[in-house]
């Protein structure tokens, strides 16, 4: 059997959790959920930092980020082609720049890293 790939993911964000806990029942054995929290040191994942940052999928050399590591994580479900949508061509740039966003505003709202402090 193949290295199964590996979703990276906030678990101290309790909206991380939520979905987390939902792809964990529902996904196959080819996909392992990785608390970024719980990570032991590794020298070939990008810094924590940026884990936390955004959404990280590595697929073997290979990582997807942002909304693409989310769509491409329920893909690994029965219902994966319910999230294909947001990679439509008119879709896909509005999707990106709202996850984009909102990544952002989590991060700064989690770890207190807003400049208007």
């Amino acid at each position: 059997m193949e290295n199964p790939d590996v979703l990276y993911f906030d678990g101290s964000c309790p909206l991380c959790q939520r979905e987390m806990a939902h792809l964990a029942n529902m996904k196959s054995d080819q996909l392992v959920l990785q608390d970024i929290h719980a990570l032991e040191s590794e020298n070939d994942v990008p810094p924590k930092e940026a884990l936390l940052k955004s959404l990280h999928l590595r697929r073997g050399n290979n990582w997807v980020v942002g909304i693409d590591a989310n769509i491409a994580a329920w893909q690994y479900t029965r219902i994966g082609i319910l999230w294909r949508w947001l990679r439509w061509p008119l879709i896909k740039p509005i999707a990106s720049w709202c996850y984009t966003i909102w990544a952002a505003k989590r991060y700064e709202k989690r770890y207190d890293t807003a400049d208007n402090r």
